[in-house]
């Protein structure tokens, strides 16, 4: 039976904290981690949970495998997108979502909605929104991870600080909760994948043939209100998704099936 704590399976919370270890620096790129039997002294768990926390990292590309050599933190590793977590996260440290990637603002203020964005948002299309474009970087490297935008209706955002081009010094959402007074309650996001338009490639420092990752994120308060709609961008190789769940048991959406 899998060793649980507080309904979280130890070998994720074992995961999580060296996912974090290797973010943070502790283990360098290329460099060999402890054996296991280590590990788990360390962690105060049994050697299956730490191979089985070991398989989770394999799987997301962080951490490689060899045989007779042992472990190794790999020296391209993916951006990991857990996006569940965020959230919680972020209200707990009150940092940036990516706090990872070096941040910059490229534009902040008043312009027409994109067509799309304005399906999400219930507006007309080239409606007036206040919009936050940012470039995410690595940052040791410098080299481009991220281009996005966040798009906050004029009621919320405007007149205040988010028109100004300076990076905030806590998530965004917080900032926005803090100015409306309303809370992020539930979220949709739709990811595709696509050919870059030229001005994502030049920014993100790719060929024009290589695909991107497109996510555009909706989040809504309470009482259905859209609070703000984010859109994301990275080079297709680099990045990972990761999405875990309860298992439903019982359909609750009976008129949207899944098509894949």
């Amino acid at each position: 039976m899998t060793e649980t704590a507080a309904g979280v399976p130890k070998y994720h919370r074992f995961a999580n904290a060296l996912r974090q270890a290797i973010q943070e620096g502790t283990y360098g790129a290329g460099q060999k981690l402890p054996p296991e039997d280590q590990l788990a002294q360390q962690y105060r768990m049994s050697v299956p949970t730490i191979r089985q926390g070991l398989g989770v990292l394999v799987a997301e590309g962080l951490i490689d495998r060899q045989h007779g050599k042992g472990t190794f933190v790999k020296n391209e590793r993916p951006l990991l997108r857990k996006s569940r977590n965020r959230y919680g996260r972020a209200r707990h440290d009150s940092k940036l979502l990516t706090r990872d990637l070096r941040h910059s603002i490229t534009f902040a203020g008043r312009a027409p909605v994109p067509t799309s964005v304005a399906e999400a948002m219930g507006i007309e299309p080239d409606a007036e929104v206040v919009i936050r474009r940012r470039l995410l970087s690595d940052r040791e490297s410098g080299r481009p991870e991220e281009v996005g935008a966040s798009y906050l209706p004029i009621e919320v955002a405007g007149g205040t600080y988010l028109e100004e081009p300076k990076v905030v010094p806590k998530a965004l959402f917080l900032c926005v909760e803090e100015i409306s007074g309303k809370r992020y309650q539930e979220a949709r996001d739709l990811w595709r994948s696509r050919m870059p338009t030229p001005e994502e490639a030049d920014a993100l420092e790719i060929p024009t043939g290589m695909a991107v990752m497109h996510v555009m994120h909706t989040a809504y308060s309470g009482d259905g209100e859209v609070l703000e709609v984010s859109e994301s961008i990275w080079p297709a190789d680099r990045i990972i998704v990761v999405d875990e769940y309860a298992i439903e048991q019982d359909a609750t959406e009976l008129d949207s099936p899944s098509g894949v």
